[in-house]
């Protein structure tokens, strides 16, 4: 190792806590992390644009189209993981959105509608973001251990917002010389790079494996044969999970408390930024602005506090603190329904959600089976996810039918923030006691 690799360990090992042998992982993690959200936010911002060409009071329809394709991918899914071992399924889901990005490519090439096109991009924007991040998430919590997430998740989860940073730096930058359609090659380019990240992590988890059997009396073999299966819970497998497991019925109801007030906030959001830019380049650039701003305070947080706030309070009480900020921002919001008011509470939902909830809730996984962390997880992050979207979205047009204003139904939203923060400390705690069961 060179002078320089060895200041970089050093420097690695005072900022993060990381050991000399999870330095590979951690750049490795670090850096798929990094290429699958810059992937996602070089699209971001078009797929915000293209929600309101295809008319904003379509939202509900555009939600309930997600929700519908995550439910047929779903089983499609449980049945790649039932047949095939993880180092071969993973690169496949990167691979098959490859494949779409080229083919929305050739779309908007093409004389098609426009509105149509549009509305299409939009539900698998929406589908691709929740299923490659979760896929994601699932690979950390299943190579890392419960003690390791603790010091390292928060850096890990930098490297995604490094890469939502960059990712509207390129959109904000290249759109106006290549236009959007070009764009759509680069995000297909960096999946083909976090592909890569994910056969060096697994061949890190090999090596890794080899070294604790060395010192061990397990067969080297049967090890190796245990990482190479297939997962063994059915192509519904992760429904059954879930249902048996009040611990992951909990963090159901996490996400669709955490998914109702993302959705009642985005709709807001689409209303005041339709009112007040009437120029469609201009939306675009208020929602790629918007995305540098959280993505920067977030890279902050997650670089210098979060692992700290998880040491110093625990997980229940990181995984409480935006929500209670929230019962904060949505009673300003009541009070002040502005563009101004909205913008800020925004930003800081997502960048709190990014710096502090993201990390904290992925932590609630390691705990769990590996079946749980695959497939149940990616059930509770795609179809519960949207299906809070579509009783949200559809529960928003019916206060908005009733004649409730902004402020009205940002009020509505108060005491939702209060059990969510509820629930989030309650399944904190629970994670606390399955770690302690499972270090004893």
């Amino acid at each position: 190792m060179g002078k320089s690799d060895s200041a970089v360990s050093l420097w690695l090992e005072r900022l993060v806590n990381v050991e000399s042998n999870e330095i590979r992982a951690l750049l490795w993690s670090f850096l798929y992390f990094f290429f699958v959200l810059c992937s996602y936010y070089i699209i971001r911002p078009i797929r915000d644009e293209m929600g309101i060409a295809g008319g904003v009071e379509h939202l509900q329809w555009l939600f309930t189209g997600t929700f519908l394709v995550m439910l047929a991918i779903v089983p499609v899914f449980g049945w790649i993981t039932s047949r095939f071992p993880r180092r071969q399924f993973l690169p496949y889901v990167y691979y098959f959105f490859m494949m779409n990005l080229l083919l929305f490519f050739l779309m908007f090439q093409s004389d098609l509608t426009h509105t149509y096109v549009a509305r299409a991009f939009y539900i698998w924007a929406s589908v691709f973001n929740l299923f490659v991040v979760s896929v994601f998430w699932s690979f950390m919590a299943d190579i890392f251990s419960n003690e390791q997430a603790k010091r390292l998740f928060a850096f890990i989860a930098a490297g995604g917002t490094a890469g939502a940073l960059t990712g509207p730096l390129l959109t904000t930058t290249l759109v106006g010389t290549l236009g959007p359609t070009n764009l759509l090659l680069f995000s297909a380019g960096l999946l083909g790079c976090a592909v890569l990240c994910i056969k060096h992590l697994s061949q890190w988890q090999l090596n890794r494996t080899r070294s604790v059997q060395a010192a061990s009396d397990v067969p080297h073999k049967t090890q190796t044969a245990e990482q190479e299966q297939s997962l063994k819970s059915g192509i519904w497998g992760g429904i059954q999970l879930l249902v048996r497991s009040p611990y992951l019925m909990g963090i159901c109801l996490l996400m669709l408390l955490y998914t109702t007030l993302s959705t009642f906030l985005y709709f807001q959001q689409a209303h005041i930024i339709r009112d007040s830019f009437q120029d469609s380049a201009t939306r675009t650039a208020v929602f790629a602005g918007m995305d540098l701003a959280v993505n920067a305070l977030t890279i902050l947080f997650q670089v210098f506090l979060t692992a700290r706030i998880v040491k110093a309070v625990g997980i229940a009480w990181t995984l409480s603190i935006v929500p209670m900020m929230l019962v904060v921002g949505f009673l300003c919001l009541a009070i002040a329904p502005l563009l101004t008011v909205v913008v800020v509470l925004q930003v800081v939902r997502r960048a709190g959600n990014f710096a502090i909830t993201r990390p904290a809730r992925e932590m609630l996984y390691v705990v769990v089976s590996k079946d749980e962390k695959y497939k149940t997880k990616n059930f509770i992050d795609t179809a519960v996810y949207r299906g809070g979207d579509v009783v949200s979205a559809w529960a928003y047009t019916g206060l908005v039918g009733l004649g409730l204003s902004l402020a009205a139904i940002a009020a509505v939203a108060v005491p939702i923030a209060a059990i969510w923060a509820w629930v989030a400390f309650r399944l904190g705690r629970k994670q606390e006691q399955l770690a302690l069961q499972q270090s004893t």
